[in-house]
């Protein structure tokens, strides 16, 4: 991948594959014109970390919500990209691709705008790359079963907290919603594999069951359906689900109101321009954040050299080597609970070391968000450290 070179390009361009290589920058003529009037205003401004906390002070005024989210999306690209061929490299076994890989990732933007803290001492892109890792990982641990299941071992395998977040996701009205629900309990009341091991590839029910399933459903409810109606809410149900796992990126010209002809990214920043100029120039300054970088190091960096040796070792095992506990504990010859006890404890002491110090130097009150927070992008730097 060839790295963006201009401000107007980091935060108005977009990743294309071909196949499952990069293949160029495409260019989002609407967010270039935005980001050329925004730049003729203030060409003194030449960080990418200025303009980043530019558009996410943007991002917080509902009026520019949405353009902005776009521009910070277009910064969030290599990184996004990066960390998924990261995670792609480091689970060869996976069938996910590179690009399967970054639309999971950069579906996750939302995320990282609402858990982002400027006054915390990180970057955003820091922060991105923690919560684009985590999300990949997880994703891949969840669907490994959810892809290689049918319809039908997939609809028995589901809660039914994530089916109704699948419908409303759909945009199915509450009474379509608690209709389909009522007939997946349906079948997973009558319909349970016979045999161990099936239920991924699970077939169709027969026609006798979709019978008992039709008379359990109807026995139950004042609308009487047949079992074809209920097959079809079913693969419906399971469709949304497949869909809610793997969201479409939305448009980045989305119509403004009922007036077709009026987007959003033509929304481009004007009044509320200077002052927001002002209240960032004001309140980070470049070289205040690379001294807090660089502070965050050495905190780390010395929290880890007065860990127990041990701890030390279980540390570097878990985040420079990937290993999961059981084969920490193999390796160490110990058991995984005390591997597990033992990682949290070291855990604990740099979150411990790291959070005094944001308590102290920058005058940060520590809530439970906020410890999340510094955890997630403390992870994310051992990652990196080992």
């Amino acid at each position: 991948m060839q790295p963006r070179q201009t401000i107007i390009e980091i935060f108005s361009t977009f990743v294309q594959f071909a196949g499952d290589r990069f293949s160029r920058w495409a260019i989002e003529s609407s967010l270039r014109r935005s980001m050329q009037s925004s730049v003729k205003h203030t060409p003194q401004e030449t960080s990418e970390y200025f303009w980043a906390l530019y558009w996410y002070k943007f991002w917080q005024v509902s009026e520019t919500e949405v353009l902005a989210k776009q521009h910070l999306t277009a910064y969030l690209q290599e990184p996004c990209y990066w960390v998924s061929q990261k995670t792609v490299t480091n689970f060869a076994s996976t069938q996910y691709k590179l690009s399967d890989c970054f639309q999971i990732a950069i579906a996750q933007v939302d995320k990282v705008l609402k858990g982002f803290h400027p006054n915390q001492g990180f970057s955003l892109k820091n922060y991105a790359n923690a919560i684009f890792g985590s999300a990949i990982r997880e994703t891949l641990r969840q669907n490994s079963e959810i892809d290689i299941c049918t319809d039908w071992g997939l609809l028995r395998k589901i809660t039914k907290k994530f089916l109704v977040e699948s419908l409303q996701n759909a945009g199915l009205p509450p009474e379509d919603i608690n209709a389909y629900i009522f007939a997946w309990e349906s079948f997973k009341t009558l319909y349970i594999p016979t045999k161990t091991g099936t239920s991924r590839q699970l077939s169709r029910p027969d026609d006798v069951i979709w019978q008992g399933i039709a008379k359990a459903y109807n026995s139950q409810s004042s609308q009487q359906v047949n079992p074809q109606t209920l097959e079809k809410w079913l693969l419906n149900s399971a469709k949304a689900v497949r869909k809610y796992r793997y969201p479409t990126p939305e448009s980045l010209n989305i119509s403004k109101g009922s007036d077709d002809s009026w987007e959003w990214l033509d929304n481009l920043p004007g009044s509320q321009q200077e002052s927001l100029i002002n209240e960032i120039v004001a309140q980070e300054e470049e070289q205040t954040r690379i001294s807090q970088q660089t502070e965050i190091n050495k905190v780390l960096v010395v929290a880890i050299a007065q860990l127990e040796p041990q701890l030390q070792e279980i540390v570097k095992l878990y985040y420079g080597e990937e290993l999961t506990q059981d084969k920490i504990a193999k390796q160490l010859q110990m058991q995984q609970y005390t591997v597990s006890r033992r990682l949290k404890k070291a855990q604990e002491a740099l979150l411990r070391s790291l959070a005094n110090w944001s308590r102290d130097n920058l005058h940060i009150t520590l809530t439970s968000d906020l410890l999340k927070s510094i955890n997630i992008v403390m992870e994310e730097w051992l990652r990196n450290y080992y």
